[in-house]
């Protein structure tokens, strides 16, 4: 397996992999200066290097994950942690990491290159868009739609059916009970809106 980005998020796929008796043949960053930890070779992305193997991209930020992810021409793969219980009819797209204790529950699918991160949970029927980062201790109730580069803080939760838009911000520990539209940032208990960032995305 490889992984494209050297930085923390990189050093959690690194563990699961280990646990996971996957070995990491090598990391590739644009900053080959960064401290390998691991023993892992360290190098710039080149597309005919070890063709033979699959690679997740390990950077935590969504918009910076799907610009990798369009130039990258290595096949894709998952890392989930033996601890994630994932029903036998969800569906899990490509590129993507599940973290410990995750729970993804019947019929809810999750995209491409998403971070489903500790101890989150997707309940039935949700729809979790593509580039997606769900931090640790996220719920989602059941009929939730989520759409692509959304990032939903630390211990935030969204009560069932609402749909949040597409590029969204929600803060750590904000309870959404409405539909959010596309690329607002969001906190709170209920959850608001305070501002739009469309302009940072249209660019």
């Amino acid at each position: 397996m490889l992984i494209y980005g050297g930085g923390g998020h990189s050093s959690v796929i690194v563990e699961i992999a280990k646990s996971l008796n996957i070995p990491v043949k090598a990391i590739f960053d644009d900053n080959i200066e960064l401290e390998n930890q691991y023993g892992i070779p360290l190098m710039k992305y080149h597309d005919d290097l070890f063709l033979s193997d699959k690679l997740i991209i390990g950077i935590g930020d969504n918009k910076t994950r799907k610009i990798i992810a369009g130039k990258v021409n290595h096949e894709f793969t998952n890392i989930i942690h033996s601890s994630a219980i994932i029903a036998s009819n969800a569906k899990i797209g490509i590129g993507n990491l599940l973290k410990y204790n995750t729970v993804i529950e019947a019929h809810a699918e999750i995209g491409k290159h998403c971070i489903i991160n500790t101890a989150c949970s997707v309940a039935h029927d949700c729809i979790v868009g593509d580039f997606v980062h769900l931090s640790p201790n996220v719920a989602l109730g059941g009929g939730v739609k989520v759409g692509e580069g959304t990032h939903i803080g630390t211990g935030a939760s969204v009560i069932p059916l609402v749909k949040i838009g597409k590029w969204v911000t929600i803060g750590s520990g904000a309870v959404v009970i409405h539909d959010i539209p596309d690329y607002s940032v969001v906190v709170g208990n209920p959850g608001r809106v305070i501002k739009n960032l469309r302009n940072n995305y249209e660019k």
